[in-house]
């Protein structure tokens, strides 16, 4: 289609990298999959991109075909003098979703894998997963099925993680917010990547090295965007408006309003969202689907994409209903938790342990 183009080093960010003119020019990856596979389109969160979704993406493009847009003021999408608001970015996610992969003249219905009216799976974190939300409430027949990873939810009685609401109430004061944005702004790529996942991890060390390499690439190319905080502040003012007392009672409607099958992936040990919230969430819905993932932050594709790539293919193949696999029965579902969480379990006995040894040599 005029306006798509790739780039020859994309798989720098862990994908083919490709642009769309989507009412200006949006950027996204391309991770492959099956040609007339079903479409998960993966919506990153605030201040994150495309990238994010590099490490969990080769474990399930044997199944489905997976391509991740940068919503506006993120990754390499430039906010060019558009809103950079969850609803805005609600709007921009729909038009890309018709305009590149169920359009009739769409990249995918190019190559036999998309025909016009053809609903796709959406998953999102964080950010992602309230845009994604409001696109399953606002075009129930374009989305199949949710997958959202630790989502920004409607607001729930919980106790914030201290380092979280100091650094959310000092980028919203005027003044200081200016500053803390120049601080990052100057910041070496490596480092504000590392920074940002210790934030957003239980255990960094966890992501993988290549998958750590491609997000200081993305940092690296964003350095020349002088607009990226604006952006960022843009953004995340959104979200707290949305999920605040004020649009409260309106995003809990909108998400109320869903219809379509739902799994909710929740770190217990999300600092950003607690799992408190999920589960709230999750008892008012109760035919949504819960899976919690022990010792895992607010990124589990980053952090745990192994164990977070079998919780979704199982479920898709069963209470997702939206795979074309054969049908799995709710215990098969029930199982795969509990192999997620021994494994995990065991990846934090194994890292204690090499500590306790560590520090015995020490001695």
């Amino acid at each position: 289609m005029a306006g798509d183009r790739s780039v020859l080093n994309g798989s720098a960010l862990g994908g083919r990298s490709r642009w769309a003119d989507v009412d200006g020019p949006v950027h996204y990856l391309d991770f492959g999959g099956p040609a007339r596979g079903p479409l998960i389109v993966c919506v990153h969160g605030l201040g994150g991109s495309a990238v994010n979704w590099a490490a969990i993406a080769p474990l399930l493009t044997s199944r489905y075909r997976l391509i991740a847009p940068d919503l506006a003021g993120h990754g390499l999408t430039r906010a060019a003098g558009r809103d950079c608001g969850v609803f805005a970015n609600r709007a921009l996610l729909h038009r890309f979703i018709e305009t590149v992969l169920v359009g009739s003249r769409g990249l995918l219905s190019s190559r036999g894998a998309a025909t016009a009216g053809q609903s796709v799976i959406l998953m999102g974190n964080s950010m992602g997963g309230m845009v994604s939300l409001l696109e399953a409430s606002a075009s129930a027949s374009t989305v199949s099925a949710l997958v959202l990873v630790d989502p920004a939810l409607p607001f729930a009685f919980a106790r914030p993680d201290p380092l979280v609401a100091t650094l959310f109430a000092l980028y919203g004061t005027p003044g200081l917010g200016g500053v803390l944005r120049s601080l990052r702004r100057d910041a070496p790529p490596d480092a504000s990547v590392a920074r940002l996942l210790s934030l957003c991890c239980a255990d960094p060390s966890r992501v993988p090295a290549q998958t750590v390499a491609q997000h200081v690439e993305m940092e690296r190319r964003r350095t020349e965007f002088p607009d990226r905080s604006q952006a960022l502040n843009s953004a995340m003012r959104s979200v707290v408006q949305t999920i605040g007392r004020g649009r409260g009672r309106t995003y809990r409607a909108i998400v109320d309003s869903v219809g379509c099958p739902v799994l909710l992936l929740q770190g217990d040990r999300d600092r950003l969202v607690p799992v408190s919230v999920a589960r709230s969430a999750a008892r008012a819905h109760p035919d949504w689907t819960l899976a919690v993932l022990p010792g895992v932050g607010h990124v589990p594709q980053l952090e745990a994409p192994r164990e977070t790539a079998q919780l979704i293919i199982d479920w898709l193949g069963s209470s997702g209903r939206s795979a074309p696999d054969t049908p799995r029965s709710g215990s098969s579902l029930r199982a795969a938790v509990g192999t997620v969480r021994r494994s995990l379990g065991r990846a934090a006995a194994t890292k204690v342990n090499r500590r306790r040894r560590s520090i015995r040599s020490r001695d």
